[in-house]
């Protein structure tokens, strides 16, 4: 797992085309969506324990926003806000966006991040680690996340999961070619 962070960061060039703005409308759409989630898959929720009123701030280091998640079953909430504004949060959690989406799909190891720097943890750590062990042990593929079963499932994952890795294959292809101008 010896990745450079910047092959696995968006390329300037993207950032560039990401005003904080188009952010905004993420919040209430990703609400409705973990609210969703919850109902279909409470005992995901259930293993957080104490840690689902906490709020998580994700903050892709490679974005103009990042997430504030209170993960608190049926009632979660997602709120979006610019990557520099101050936040209260129990936890953070930043990292490049394809590092972070990796850890959510199970092609990165989050330990193996953390201890490489890509990703960094501060706060009340047991409540990235509760959060990691709930995530980990749903297995979780973006059809979960979607509610959508059968055909519309597979499509939907093999979508998704093949477009992260066309993203990660253009991040790691930009950070190859910087590092050759260099």
């Amino acid at each position: 797992m010896e990745r450079n962070t910047d092959e696995i960061s968006l390329p300037a060039f993207v950032r560039r085309l990401l005003p904080a703005a188009i952010g905004l409308p993420l919040g209430p759409v990703l609400t409705l969506s973990l609210r969703s989630f919850a109902r279909r898959r409470p005992e995901i929720f259930e293993r957080l324990g104490a840690y689902c009123s906490a709020r998580y701030l994700i903050d892709p280091t490679d974005l103009p926003f990042a997430f504030i998640v209170v993960p608190n079953g049926v009632s979660a909430t997602v709120q979006i806000t610019s990557g520099s504004s101050p936040v209260i949060s129990d936890v953070v959690l930043r990292g490049p966006i394809m590092a972070l989406l990796g850890i959510l799909d199970g092609t990165f190891d989050g330990d193996a991040l953390f201890f490489h720097r890509t990703i960094s943890i501060t706060g009340r750590t047991e409540a990235i680690v509760a959060l990691r062990n709930a995530i980990e042990d749903a297995e979780l593929r973006p059809s979960d996340l979607l509610g959508l079963k059968g055909m519309a499932a597979h499509v939907a994952n093999s979508a998704i999961l093949g477009g992260f890795d066309v993203a990660r294959g253009v991040a790691m292809s930009a950070a190859h070619h910087q590092k050759e101008r260099a």
